[in-house]
């Protein structure tokens, strides 16, 4: 258990950590914040914080740095609420609703005004539905026994598939068909449409067959599109100067099934309101010099996306979680939109 004067120490170093890339000493600390404590004294309790893991130096210099667990404990401990000025809500705010009701369009934009809010590489993954379940059907004639199916699915999935009759049908048969098909299916997942799809006629059970088929095949896709912007910006900060470590972040960034993964896991339907990770919470070892702030965003049970950042662990970890937050609740509203 730190003491107040501890907790306060913590919480000078990291912020000035933040903000100037460089290790603190003591006296920097005094005078930065004109304490009423001696150079000494925070020397003192800077090296208890160390002894308890909170703090690090490195070997050339005199002054401290936050660990993982240090940052952990500002997070959790010290930071307390934080938001965006009104007038950056405002701003956020107006450039979404000044775009396309287009999918896409939100996607972008959510990733680059995170990105550059926060001065860290966004990733935002499109909102899919948790189950596939089904929205709307059209069959098209193209040429001879030939139709087009096109699927449209809850979230906004678009499936299209080539279906060879056998025999050519008109497009008012291909319609009538597909109608009846929308009034049975519309709204419901595999398991519903296979519970209430017995006894069809002929055409009407191949294509239900087909529409079952593309609908498993959408939820087997375990890896999800993500849109990320910033990776410029976040090039420029000196944790990632070195070629090295420049490399492990796009790598990183890269290997888009450890983002799933951690998305998926950081995220669970379980999960409420905005996640910190830290240095990969020992379980990512890709992220051990990096930290992610994430929020899922759309319908719990229905439509959902996510959306965060991700950095050095050196982070603004305030300015971070307020927009993830302010972000995943306009797009929220927008999914809402969309989908209800």
């Amino acid at each position: 258990m730190l003491t107040p004067r501890q907790q306060m120490i913590l919480g000078l170093v990291i912020r000035q950590y933040v903000a100037q890339a460089r290790p603190v000493s003591s006296r920097a600390i005094v005078e930065a914040y004109n304490l009423p404590f001696s150079p000494a004294t925070v020397r003192n309790e800077m090296a208890r914080l160390e002894e308890l893991g909170y703090l690090t130096h490195p070997h050339t210099s005199a002054g401290r740095v936050p660990t993982d667990l240090g940052y952990r404990y500002f997070v959790q401990r010290l930071l307390g609420e934080t938001a965006l000025s009104p007038a950056e809500e405002r701003m956020i705010r107006h450039q979404f609703y000044q775009a396309q009701r287009e999918m896409g369009q939100w996607l972008r934009l959510a990733a680059s005004t995170l990105a550059r809010t926060v001065r860290t590489v966004s990733l935002v993954t499109a909102p899919r539905a948790e189950q596939a379940r089904f929205r709307h059907l059209e069959l098209i004639s193209t040429r001879g026994r030939l139709v087009l199916l096109i699927l449209v699915l809850q979230g906004g999935t678009v499936q299209q598939q080539m279906l060879t009759l056998a025999e050519p049908l008109s497009q008012d048969r291909l319609s009538q068909t597909a109608q009846r098909l929308n009034d049975l299916c519309t709204d419901k997942t595999i398991a519903e449409i296979e519970a209430q799809a017995h006894n069809l006629p002929t055409l009407e059970a191949e294509v239900c067959d087909l529409v079952l088929e593309m609908m498993r095949d959408v939820e087997s896709r375990a890896i999800p599109e993500v849109y990320r912007d910033g990776l410029t910006e976040v090039l420029q900060e000196p944790e990632f100067t070195e070629r090295e470590s420049a490399q492990k972040l796009l790598r990183l960034l890269e290997e888009e099934s450890l983002l799933a993964e951690v998305l998926n896991e950081a995220l669970s339907p379980s999960a409420d309101g905005v996640q910190v990770l830290i240095g990969g919470e020992g379980r990512w070892e890709a992220l051990s010099h990096c930290s992610m702030v994430l929020a899922r965003y759309g319908i719990p049970g229905t439509v959902t996306g996510a959306l965060g950042v991700l950095g050095p662990t050196r982070m603004r970890y305030g300015r971070a979680i307020s927009t993830v937050r302010y972000i995943a609740d306009l797009m929220t509203d927008l999914v809402y939109e969309l989908f209800v």
